[in-house]
């Protein structure tokens, strides 16, 4: 266990270093679920068309397939990359020194893979809210976007919250994968450069890494749980 003492700027750099991925990842999530979730109910049939499509390729689609055309293809595009150069990005991968090989290409990956299920949390929030709150809202002569915004969304997003919850955990642990994918630094590349290059036996390593993972989920878990039982005494 001399490891967890000897390595622990190794262990602690690799933490945040994930740490970091998964914050933005969720937010990024977040916010393209949300988009694609009010596409999946859109009364326009062409964007419910596109919003199923786009969960149907994702949700069934391994996230090491992602990860791999993330990871290999969109650096293939070479100068054509340069439309992953967003601004706002670009400020924050500076702030916090995260813009190492291969970081922004497993963002990428983990949010358009996890927006998918963020997407079907959100509808089944959605799904949770009274009919008739919706038939209100049109007969008060409020238009389909005026609804979602001020009668649905609020609704389903208190609603969907655990299954939200739920979602972003899976999405810390599928993190690990970043590491076999040019991400150099996170949890898992440092456990891969503890046992190989550095020698170390794995069993301590990965014991460290697994508490790393878990001081990222545990929490969250127990937040869950903690607004779950709150919600269920509301309910009663």
């Amino acid at each position: 266990m001399s490891v967890w003492v000897d390595k622990f700027d190794v262990f602690a750099g690799g933490f945040w270093l994930t740490f970091q991925i998964c914050v933005l990842a969720a937010i990024g999530a977040l916010v393209l679920g949300a988009v694609v979730a009010v596409l999946r109910i859109s009364p326009v049939p062409p964007l419910r068309a596109l919003g199923t499509a786009y969960v149907t390729i994702f949700r069934n689609m391994p996230l090491t397939v992602v990860m791999f055309f993330s990871a290999f293809a969109l650096p293939a595009l070479g100068s054509n990359a340069d439309f992953l150069r967003i601004p706002g990005l670009e400020l924050i991968f500076t702030r916090l020194g995260t813009d190492l090989p291969y970081f922004r290409f497993a963002l990428i990956a983990l949010t358009l893979y996890t927006a998918a299920f963020v997407c079907e949390a959100l509808r089944s929030g959605v799904n949770a809210v009274s009919p008739g709150q919706a038939e209100a809202a049109r007969s008060l002569g409020l238009s389909f976007t005026q609804n979602l915004r001020y009668v649905v969304l609020p609704q389903s997003w208190k609603a969907s919250i655990v299954p939200l919850g739920s979602v972003i955990i899976a999405m810390i642990k599928n993190s690990a994968l970043i590491g076999f994918f040019g991400v150099v630094g996170d949890l898992s590349a440092s456990a891969d450069q503890l046992t190989g290059a550095e020698g170390y036996a794995f069993i301590p390593v990965a014991i460290g890494i697994s508490i790393g993972y878990l001081i990222m989920t545990v929490p969250l878990g127990a937040l869950l749980d903690r607004i779950e039982r709150r919600q269920a005494v509301a309910a009663r």
